[in-house]
């Protein structure tokens, strides 16, 4: 009983509460409805300024960027401007230029027709002379004849005798101007043809001396050489021909003579007795004829070898055997084989040159020497004696005898491929190593004359030429004028004749240069 008061008093407070956290709800929505509705309107408001600030910052972009473009056409288009104003101008002068020359033109027009009208008048002028001296000199021709009682035909005939004599001197001194051209002429060919051989063919010569050494492996060996009483070494010199010298150089033993097939096959014997190392009489003997044997052999070869070299035909053994005797033979200190190839080769070509038979010239150049392989075994000189022996062993060529035993006296005009045998076998014989001059002495006879060249004041370099028979100096261009260098040539062929021995004559050329070098890019 005492309950139910407390309950009917906590259901009243309830249904008073209800309504009134309905209200206080109802107030704190619309405190928040308020404060939102203020913010959105703070945010509104907010975003409108900065829209407008935006706005604002957009058009003056859009303004600066509108001056700029602006500017940049406005200069493209005084650009453009200045591009149609200068073709203006250029079209104006061109205009100008033209009119200038249609004037001209016009004037040159006006002068040629005059020229041509003042030509006309000249040329009737000159037909009108022309018929005038044409009747004049047939006026003068017929009172000629009519005083004279001559005919037409009679006077000409008395007219051309007088000419042909008053001429005949004038004839004669005018056909001795063209031989004398000719002759020079020929004489140029000649040296240009001489030239060309010597330039196209080159050989190498070297001084052959008169003895051989050869090898020993000890000095027992010498002994053993001479044997008992010499009796071993009389042996073998008496069957080859040559001195054997033993003395106390050591490991060597020297083999002399002046006959150079006897020193090599000594040479050859002696070197397979060494290496036998059975060295007595019978063996020597047996040994040297051995070798002898192998040397004809060798030297046939040589003389097979030649005739390959040099082009020519076939030919007898006897005269095969003849050229390869010549390698073992000097004059003036020069390989006679090789100075007969040489001329050989020089030969064909001035033959070649010239029009003539090559092979028949290589012939006549290869064999003008054969006579120096058997000269002394036989009387007379080796130009005869070649000759001689040729036609023995069946050279029947007519050119062929001729320059073998004609190269060395007074040349016959008649047979021309003696004439270049001849001058094939000075220009073989002017090379270094010929006429006793030795390829040492020769090389410092050039070195002498470019050293002498180079020593003047503005020589940059001197080289000489021609076997020595010229001295090309090089001048610096920056310290000789063309006046100096002509001083500096005078003065070094001074120099050449005061300092130097030297055969014959020396040209002395001075080159100066000026050269310009520039590149297009």
């Amino acid at each position: 009983m005492d309950v139910l008061p407390y309950l009917v008093g906590a259901l009243g407070a309830l249904i008073l509460a209800v309504p009134l956290g309905y209200a206080l709800a109802r107030l704190q929505d619309r405190s928040r409805l308020n404060s939102a509705q203020s913010r959105v309107d703070e945010i509104t408001s907010q975003a409108k300024r900065t829209g407008e600030n935006l706005l604002k910052d957009m058009e003056l972009k859009a303004k600066e960027e509108l001056f700029k473009k602006q500017e940049a056409f406005n200069r493209e288009a005084d650009r453009e401007r200045g591009k149609f104003r200068e073709q203006e101008l250029r079209l104006e002068k061109r205009e100008d230029l033209l009119d200038q020359k249609q004037r001209e033109l016009g004037e040159k027009e006006k002068t040629l027709k005059s020229g041509q009208k003042k030509l006309q008048e000249k040329r009737d002028f000159v037909d009108k002379k022309a018929k005038d001296l044409e009747t004049l000199l047939k006026t003068q021709n017929d009172k000629l004849l009519e005083i004279t009682r001559l005919d037409r035909e009679q006077a000409e005939k008395m007219l051309l005798e007088r000419l042909a004599t008053e001429l005949s001197e004038e004839i004669a001194m005018r056909l001795q101007k063209h031989e004398a051209h000719i002759k020079a002429a020929a004489e140029e060919k000649g040296r240009e043809i001489l030239v060309s051989a010597i330039q196209r063919y080159s050989a190498a010569h070297t001084a052959d001396t008169t003895v051989s050494s050869v090898d020993i492996p000890s000095d027992d060996i010498k002994g053993r050489i001479i044997g008992r009483e010499g009796r071993n070494i009389r042996t073998f010199e008496k069957a080859t021909g040559v001195d054997v010298i033993v003395d106390d150089t050591p490991g060597v033993v020297i083999v002399s003579a002046f006959d150079n097939v006897r020193r090599e096959i000594g040479r050859l014997a002696l070197i397979k007795l060494i290496q036998d190392g059975r060295i007595h009489p019978s063996r020597i003997e047996e040994v040297v004829k051995e070798t002898q044997e192998e040397m004809d052999r060798h030297i046939m070869e040589i003389g097979r070898q030649a005739l390959q070299d040099a082009g020519v035909g076939p030919m007898h053994d006897k005269l095969i055997h003849l050229l390869g005797r010549l390698r073992f033979r000097t004059s003036y200190s020069q390989n006679v084989l090789q100075h007969s190839l040489e001329v050989a080769h020089l030969c064909g070509m001035m033959a070649d040159e010239l029009g003539l038979n090559g092979a028949l010239a290589r012939r006549c150049g290869l064999l003008h020497d054969v006579g120096k392989a058997a000269d002394h075994e036989m009387e007379g000189g080796h130009p005869k004696v070649g000759a001689e022996l040729a036609k023995r062993y069946g050279e029947t060529s007519k050119e062929v005898l001729h320059a073998i035993v004609g190269h060395h006296d007074d040349i016959s005009t008649g047979h021309i491929y003696t004439a270049l045998v001849a001058a094939a076998d000075a220009i073989s014989a002017s090379r270094p190593g010929a006429r006793r001059e030795t390829l040492e002495k020769y090389v410092k006879r050039l070195e002498e004359l470019e050293a002498l060249a180079s020593g003047f004041p503005g020589v940059e370099h001197a080289y000489a030429i021609q076997a020595g028979r010229e001295v090309r100096v090089l001048a610096n261009a920056a310290q000789l004028s063309d006046s100096d260098s002509l001083r500096v040539c005078r003065e070094i062929a001074k120099a050449i004749e005061q300092q130097l021995n030297y055969p014959g004559e020396i040209k002395v050329t001075v080159v100066r240069e000026t050269r310009a070098v520039e590149f297009a890019k």
